[in-house]
C-alpha cells in the first residue's frame, strides 16, 4: 500500500546489483587499463540489454548481475536456484554471450568469441558443480576470477573489439540485434 510498487522495487534491487558490480569492475580497469568496461548496452528492440560487456587480455565476457540482497544462490552443472527456486540465469547467460558474439563478429569482420558470466551479489553463493559454459561468479570474486583466466586477445584484436563494441549499430536491430 504505501511505497514504489513491487516491479519499481525489483528494478531498484537489479539496478543497485549492476551498480556494485560496475564499481568492481570500474577497479579491474584501474588496476590494469588493458580491461575495458561498457555498461547497460541496450540490445534489439524489445527493451533488453547486457548490463556489462567486459574486454581484455582473457578475451570478451557478457555479465548478467544478479542482485538478491537477503537471497541464498545454489548453483549446480546445469541450474541455478535462489531460496530453493529453479531460476533460468544460465540459459539467459548463455543467450546473452552467443547474441553478442554473433553481433560483434558482423560488426569486427572477424570471429569473436563471448563467454557468459552471471555474477551474483547475494547474502549465500554455493556452487556444488561450475556450470560447463557459463561462469558463476561471486561479485567479490569478480576481479581476481578475470584476471586468472589465461590471456589470449592480443592489445590490438582487444581494441578492434572495444570500438566496435561502443557502437550502437552494432547491437541495433538493423544489425540482426533482435
Amino acid at each position: 500500500m504505501f511505497g514504489p510498487p513491487p516491479e519499481d522495487r525489483s528494478w531498484r534491487v537489479g539496478a543497485r546489483g549492476e551498480q556494485i558490480v560496475g564499481q568492481e569492475l570500474a577497479r579491474l580497469v584501474a588496476s590494469d587499463p588493458r580491461w575495458t568496461c561498457l555498461h547497460a548496452i541496450p540490445v534489439g528492440v524489445d527493451g533488453s540489454d547486457i548490463d556489462h560487456v567486459v574486454i581484455g587480455p582473457a578475451g570478451v565476457f557478457t555479465l548478467n548481475t544478479k542482485h538478491h540482497p537477503v537471497g541464498r544462490i545454489w548453483v549446480g552443472a546445469r541450474t541455478v536456484m535462489v531460496n530453493g527456486t529453479r531460476v533460468p540465469y544460465l540459459r539467459n547467460a548463455r543467450h546473452e554471450a552467443d547474441r553478442a558474439s554473433r553481433l560483434l563478429t558482423t560488426a569486427a569482420g572477424f570471429p569473436v568469441d563471448v563467454q557468459g558470466v552471471v555474477v551474483v551479489v547475494a547474502s549465500s553463493l554455493t556452487i556444488k558443480e561450475h556450470p560447463a559454459d557459463v561462469a558463476v561468479i561471486g561479485r567479490r570474486q569478480l576481479r581476481r576470477w578475470l584476471g586468472y583466466q589465461p590471456e589470449h586477445l592480443a592489445p590490438e584484436t582487444a581494441a578492434a573489439v572495444h570500438d566496435v563494441a561502443r557502437r550502437s549499430t552494432t547491437w541495433s536491430p538493423t544489425r540482426g540485434g533482435r
